[in-house]
């Protein structure tokens, strides 16, 4: 089982639209997925509820954001909408069971900084400090005219936070979302000017769901000829230093 979180304290930073199109694109590959709105708006259950029978099933998850517990057994996939404010022991208890967080922000100082105060906290917990619970960021509502998708580049390299790029403005988001869908549910012909901002995401959702891949073997044999080899080397030292001890200065011996 996956669970990606969507985390950002900032309200309007994008959270609801990146969450539903997290769970429609696990969906889309035919993975059992349920969408958990932490959100007191409950934005991605309305969304739920708008979502049109013949698309691809996506349950819902209605969360207490104080009470949050780890998700319902049987769950293969979860995508997890927080809320705007999120932070200590709801924070933290994401953190405990989620693979990956992935935060929206947009070029905006009050994001921006909301975003570096949560990368700071999450940096604090033990899943995240040994790389089990991976965090990325992702700029949201970006207007291509402007050169704010470079302001948000290197503004992730300062706080050295993997960066996945950024999502253009366009009313199509919102067209979507009021029908329960998203650009995934639509033919890829009709998003084909969208959906290349979306590979380097769908490129990082595919490796969290792989989990983590297992060493080549040959890698492995190339190790073990190194290790024999310091091996070897020290071996004469240890005979050398068995039959000839070092001797301390005669200034220090007692």
């Amino acid at each position: 089982m996956a669970v990606i979180a969507v985390v950002n304290r900032k309200g309007g930073s994008g959270k609801s639209t990146l969450s539903t199109h997290i769970a429609s694109y696990l969906a889309m590959q035919g993975l059992d997925v349920m969408l958990g709105d932490v959100d007191r708006q409950q934005s991605s259950r309305l969304w739920l509820s708008l979502r049109p029978e013949t698309a691809p099933k996506i349950l819902g998850w209605t969360i207490d954001d104080r009470n949050f517990a780890r998700p319902p057994a049987g769950v293969k996939h979860v995508v997890l909408d927080t809320p705007g404010g999120f932070q200590g022991i709801g924070l933290m208890k994401v953190a405990m069971y989620a693979d990956a967080i992935l935060m929206p922000a947009t070029p905006s100082l009050f994001d921006r900084q909301a975003a570096a105060d949560c990368l700071k906290e999450l940096r604090t917990q033990p899943r995240v400090q040994t790389g089990k619970c991976r965090v990325a960021s992702i700029g949201m509502r970006i207007d291509g005219r402007t050169k704010n998708a470079a302001l948000l580049t290197e503004w992730a390299a300062g706080l050295n936070l993997h960066h996945l790029g950024t999502i253009r403005e366009a009313q199509a988001y919102a067209r979507c979302l009021e029908q329960g869908m998203t650009l995934f549910d639509l033919p890829p012909a009709k998003v084909a000017n969208y959906l290349p901002e979306w590979a380097p995401i769908t490129g990082w959702l595919d490796e969290i769901l792989a989990g983590p891949q297992p060493v080549p073997e040959a890698r492995m044999d190339a190790t073990r000829a190194e290790t024999e080899k310091l091996r070897a080397a020290a071996s004469p030292l240890r005979a050398m230093a068995a039959a000839a001890p070092i001797q301390a200065p005669a200034f220090l011996r007692v």
